[in-house]
């Protein structure tokens, strides 16, 4: 009686333990949101984060590849400080992800916000953005050259949009002086999009902005691409130069990535991961990408990871040289 009981005991116990990982092992494989999802930016509207940020949703929307609808959410506040410090307060939410650019690693190396992002899970590096220097069309400024030459002419007064100071666009301005010895009044503000608003209206002299904030601009005739800061000549512009092959070994990228917080259980990763996989593959990203000078280059995971942690390590050696 004895045995028969214990027997029994144990394949209950057996019984149990299969239902339970049974069930795990489902939830693994077929995890999908159960609410909205929160795509956090980490800028303003209008920019180039924002802008892809908001197609991602789209595509996704209009493809079904998720089960839950998309909640773009802008948060630049404190150049980004406002969106890792809201993934860093939501660990281990399955249904909040983060569009990030290259503030994902200047802030937190500029400001004490108590944010590690090597803590943060990768999802997807969709693309690599590029930039270029603009000024108004009704400029006389054609070159490179001219662009130099009438910077140093204003004696600092000459003023440079761009995004917050410390944030990407700061960074190649900083690159351009030490290249030229020339010096510049750094004029932030809250996104890309307000940034060619404001070069258009001739409010500032010039911008280093991403392709895509511009686009709309330089087909009108409103403004004019000088230099690209790309290892080659982009192909929407072709007879633009870059300043390596004018001699100026400026190259600078931003990365368009989706992060997770810490502790995102491993199927709603792979969940995401496996989204941003099946956006890369469409028509639409693909042609928006080529428009806009993206180089679409996907990759996710620890080989993400890897290329965070070391572009860190880059910008941590930029920013002491820029200061």
């Amino acid at each position: 009686m004895v045995y028969r009981s214990l027997k029994t005991s144990i394949l209950s116990i057996v019984a149990g333990a299969s239902i339970i990982f049974g069930a795990n092992a489902s939830y693994a494989g077929d995890w999908k949101p159960v609410k909205p999802i929160t795509m956090v930016i980490m800028a303003g509207q209008g920019g180039g984060a924002d802008r892809i940020a908001r197609l991602f949703q789209s595509i996704i929307q209009k493809e079904n590849l998720s089960n839950m609808p998309i909640l773009p959410v802008n948060k630049g506040g404190g150049s980004g400080a406002e969106a890792l410090r809201f993934l860093k307060d939501n660990e281990g939410d399955a249904h909040t992800i983060m569009a990030t650019l290259n503030s994902y690693y200047t802030t937190p190396l500029r400001t004490d916000i108590g944010v590690d992002i090597a803590e943060f899970n990768p999802l997807a590096r969709m693309a690599m953005d590029t930039f270029v220097l603009w000024v108004n069309a009704e400029s006389d400024i054609k070159t490179l050259d001219d662009y130099v030459a009438a910077v140093s002419a204003a004696g600092g007064s000459w003023k440079m949009g761009g995004t917050g100071t410390g944030q990407e666009d700061s960074l190649v301005t900083a690159m351009l002086e030490k290249e030229f010895g020339i010096k510049h009044t750094y004029v932030p503000f809250k996104g890309g999009g307000t940034v060619a608003k404001n070069l258009v209206g001739n409010h500032i002299d010039s911008t280093v902005n991403n392709p895509a904030e511009q686009m709309g601009f330089w087909k009108a005739g409103k403004v004019r691409p000088i230099v690209a800061f790309t290892p080659e000549r982009l192909d929407v512009f072709p007879d633009v130069p870059t300043a390596k092959e004018l001699g100026h070994t400026i190259v600078y990228w931003m990365q368009r990535s989706f992060v997770a917080p810490k502790g995102m259980p491993t199927a709603a990763i792979d969940y995401y991961t496996e989204m941003f996989e099946k956006l890369s593959a469409t028509e639409e990203w693909q042609t928006y990408a080529k428009e806009k000078a993206l180089v679409a280059n996907m990759i996710t995971g620890s080989e993400l990871q890897k290329y965070f942690l070391n572009e860190r390590a880059k910008h941590k050696e930029i920013l002491a040289s820029s200061e």
